[in-house]
């Protein structure tokens, strides 16, 4: 994630021609990607069959809000945003969808 938010130094110099750059940090994200054994086992790797439900609480603790994880519509409405002329003066920002996590594990 360090490079990526490295990249948004580049709104200092691209701002003068008017592009913008942001990045967005979410959080674990309601998808395959997190849903299937593998990564289940890594937080359990003494259960022979972790279920959704461990995993849920597991994951949940990692939030400041009491969520496992957020939604895809959540993190693209967020792209959404930042890509319309609402957001036409906003350059240079890490946006966090996480519930929370950044904020939980100290991070700024």
């Amino acid at each position: 994630m360090g490079r990526v938010v490295g990249l948004c130094r580049l709104a200092n110099k691209l701002g003068q021609h008017n592009i913008r750059v942001n990045n967005l940090q979410p959080t674990a994200v309601n998808t395959n990607m997190i849903h299937h054994e593998g990564v289940y086992k890594l937080f359990f790797p003494g259960e022979p069959n972790p279920s959704r439900e461990q995993f849920a609480q597991a994951f949940t603790a990692l939030n400041t809000m009491p969520v496992p994880w957020v939604e895809p519509v959540d993190v693209s409405n967020a792209l959404l945003w930042l890509a319309s002329e609402e957001s036409r003066y906003v350059t240079g920002v890490s946006l966090p969808v996480d519930a929370g996590f950044l904020q939980k594990i100290g991070a700024s």
